[in-house]
């Protein structure tokens, strides 16, 4: 049925695809096997047509398919206890995990990834992957509450550096800005192997009460179909494949647009308001974002999930582009759109809900007694598939994985022969060398572009060692988080350095006085093709699972990225771990910097070892990369939490700030600077002042005790065998860190080298 809009245009249809069956396909320039495309026409018993190339190309892409990793990610499944699985409402498979926090609460969050768009088209791939995840969180029920950025570049220094960090912060705070949602967290790390191939994480987190929980279904026939947001257009398409919108046809004579979203916060916002408003009045049975893959995700994945087939009649979509065919309406990644399903008693109440908000709504279909989804384009079927071949049955491949050839030596090179500072000049020299580097300086230009106090409920942010938001105001009832991974760890051991990952994440969650309660990620990872990146993928899954196991809380999903790599080099293996605790009452929480009353206690909790494989001091003194990483264990964390949480409850501790990279020096100039106070600091008599200082042993946090307090949280600490060194006090009158035996810092000339760089680089 010919239109003046589509009379130009060939349309592939059903019919046409079963009466012309070798017509060739364009399957491996949309980055489709041989194999692959053979199964597809042996599960719809003819060749697709090009709408249900389109959808299965994307569909069954790295991105959304998990074909490379599923293997392997199960074993979260594996490994999850039903004292773990009971703390969640929502898990792996959903939009974002669920977990119940009490008193009626429930609380989402999740973290993805939006690395090579963000290469590409530095500003919107940044910006349109907060408006993604925001949308992941939304489509739970949930209001959105917060967001984090986990950012990795290439060395701060090279060129391309300075062309993509700029925009990628740009856009970052440009759409969270606009959302007004406060950014609480993340991290800026810079090394060579990002180069090419910056990493762009966003983590949300959003909170409802537990009866609103919403999931994504399409269940009871006659329920109608409704796209409502933006309309859709020709950006973003591919966007998570190798997808071109020409590949179908050639003669349209449209310029091609690039396959970067192109984002509206504003309209996302009142998207955000439109959808909590049709929550509250019940009027959803299903719900689903349109990010990766857009309406091919969205109708396939609520079809997959649904109790019968669905009918969507394609023509109804609003457009913003002329003469899009139906393989490019399926698979545009157009932004801050959502596909409803609603009761078709409720469609005139959800009509005008969309209405008041200026959002635009089309009926585009129904749910349907049979069991396929069925796309019609001006009255001719264009995609006729049983939606669980799409959404959840795609190909699933065990790649061959080995340990490198180069691991053992990579482990072998230990840094114990690396030379050392060992007087008090060279070691006050390293001191400063070290806090001015770029991984270990303060991130405040790029912080000081996110708002991270809009709506009021920020209770701590960056540079904390986690963001706090109140959920509660009543009660106070608020969630802790935070994102951690030092790549080089993993890289050194992937198992252990991933647990790593997961301890840092956790502990930095307790020193706000949060009790850690469940966990997401993003794992990204070069070329699931390489047996060695496959291996690093394996170790980490297995260490990441084992770790929660061995902690007691559950993996409520995540996101991986592969093919992280500029020609055959991957990246450092980067598995971001999002740790999110519950605290009773933000008005305990454990601030990061020291106050102003003289004469409170420095307590070093933990034990401090001779631990540099992986080090700041090694990378930056030395450019040196090999040996084990720090020894990680678990119980420690776990004890360390309890005892922090305890002393939040009591009023036991007036400021924690854990030990990590850098390490205790780095720890003492952050806590002074932060808190924009004196300290005087002893060293112990019976180890190296330099190990003391720089050493990134595991498992340690540096906390200030009111000197009433002192006695008691060191019985506590003695009473479950925690090992504490009082290493110093709060000196406010003296405008310096004072680390005896060694140094005197003036806290100016502390903060003008930890301040100082990124400015210097970026402007």
């Amino acid at each position: 049925m010919a239109t003046p809009e589509t009379e130009t245009l060939v349309i592939d249809t059903t019919a046409h695809a079963e009466s012309t069956p070798e017509v060739p396909q364009p399957y491996a320039e949309l980055g489709l096997a041989d194999d692959e495309y053979t199964r597809i026409r042996e599960i719809l018993g003819r060749r697709p047509t090009d709408a249900e190339l389109a959808m299965y190309s994307v569909m069954w892409s790295e991105h959304c398919s998990y074909k490379s990793s599923k293997t392997h990610l199960k074993y979260f499944g594996e490994t999850t206890t039903e004292e773990m699985r009971s703390k969640m409402l929502a898990g792996i498979g959903e939009n974002a995990g669920v977990v119940d926090i009490g008193d009626g609460w429930a609380v989402t969050f999740k973290v993805e990834s939006h690395n090579h768009p963000s290469y590409v088209e530095p500003y919107q791939g940044a910006a349109t992957g907060v408006g993604g995840i925001v949308r992941d969180i939304l489509a739970m029920g949930a209001r959105p509450l917060a967001v984090a950025d986990p950012l990795r570049f290439g060395p701060a220094d090279a060129p391309d550096t300075a062309r993509v960090l700029p925009g990628i912060v740009a856009g970052v705070a440009g759409y969270g800005n606009c959302l007004g949602l406060p950014n609480v967290g993340g991290e800026v790390v810079f090394d060579a192997s990002y180069a090419g191939n910056p990493l762009v994480n966003a983590m949300c987190v959003g909170a409802m009460r537990v009866e609103d929980l919403h999931l994504a279904h399409a269940s009871g026939t006659g329920n109608r179909i409704i796209l409502f947001g933006a309309r859709t257009g020709l950006d973003g398409i591919g966007g998570v494949s190798v997808l071109a919108s020409d590949s179908f046809n050639e003669s349209t004579g449209r310029k091609k647009l690039p396959s970067v979203q192109v984002g509206d916060p504003f309209a996302e916002k009142v998207l955000i308001e439109c959808c909590l408003e049709l929550f509250a009045k019940r009027i959803v049975v299903g719900i689903q974002d349109l990010g990766g893959a857009g309406l091919s995700c969205a109708t396939s994945e609520l079809a997959a999930a649904g109790d019968g087939g669905m009918h969507v009649v394609l023509d109804q979509v609003p457009l913003r582009a002329k003469g899009m065919t139906p393989a490019e309406i399926l698979s545009s990644e157009s932004q801050e759109r959502m596909c409803a399903v609603v009761a078709p008693s409720d469609v005139d109440a959800f009509m005008e809900v969309c209405a008041k908000w200026d959002v635009t709504a089309t009926d585009i279909g129904e749910v349907t007694d049979g069991e396929n989804l069925v796309i019609t384009w001006h009255g001719e079927t264009v995609v006729d598939v049983p939606p669980r071949t799409v959404a959840h049955q795609g190909p699933v491949y065990e790649r061959p994985f080995a340990r490198p050839s180069g691991q053992d030596a990579l482990q072998a090179e230990v840094p114990d022969a690396l030379e050392r500072p060992s007087t008090p000049d060279q070691l006050r020299e390293t001191v400063l060398r070290l806090i001015s580097s770029p991984n270990l300086c303060s991130k405040e230009w790029v912080t000081s572009q996110y708002d991270r106090y809009v709506r009021g409920n920020t209770v701590l942010a960056q540079p904390s060692d986690s963001g706090v938001v109140r959920i509660d105001e009543k009660t106070g009832r608020g969630v802790a988080v935070s994102t951690d991974c030092n790549s080089k760890f993993v890289h050194l051991d992937p198992y252990a350095g991933t647990q790593l990952a997961l301890a840092e994440a956790y502990r930095n969650v307790a020193t706000s006085g949060a009790s850690p309660l469940a966990v997401t990620n993003c794992l990204n990872f070069g070329a699931p093709t390489d047996p060695g990146v496959m291996w690093q993928f394996e170790r980490a899954v297995h260490g990441l699972a084992d770790g929660c196991a061995q902690l007691g809380i559950p993996v409520t999903g995540g996101n991986v990225s592969f093919f992280n790599q500029t020609g055959s080099t991957a990246i450092l293996p980067t598995p971001v771990v999002g740790v999110l605790g519950v605290i009773d009452d933000v008005r305990r929480r454990i601030p990061t910097g020291i106050g102003a009353e003289a004469g409170e206690s420095l307590l070093l909790l933990g034990d401090t070892r001779d631990e540099f494989g992986g080090s700041a001091w090694a990378e930056v003194v030395h450019g040196h990369l090999g040996g084990l990483p720090p020894d990680v264990d678990l119980e420690r964390e776990r004890l360390l939490a309890e005892i922090l949480v305890a002393a939040s409850r009591d009023g036991l501790v007036s400021a924690a700030h854990d030990l990590s990279d850098g390490g205790l020096a780095q720890t003492l100039v952050e806590t002074v600077l932060i808190g924009q106070c004196g300290a005087r600091v002893v060293l112990a008599d019976d180890q190296d002042p330099f190990v003391q200082l720089f050493a990134e042993s595991a498992g340690r946090v540096l906390v200030a005790v009111p000197r009433t307090e002192e006695l008691r949280f060191t019985e506590m600490c003695d009473a479950r065998g925690m090992p504490w060194r009082k290493t110093g006090v709060v000196d406010p009158d003296s405008g310096a860190l004072e680390i005896q035996d060694v140094a005197t810092f003036g806290l100016d000339e502390l903060r003008a080298s930890w301040e100082g760089t990124l400015p210097a680089l970026f402007g």
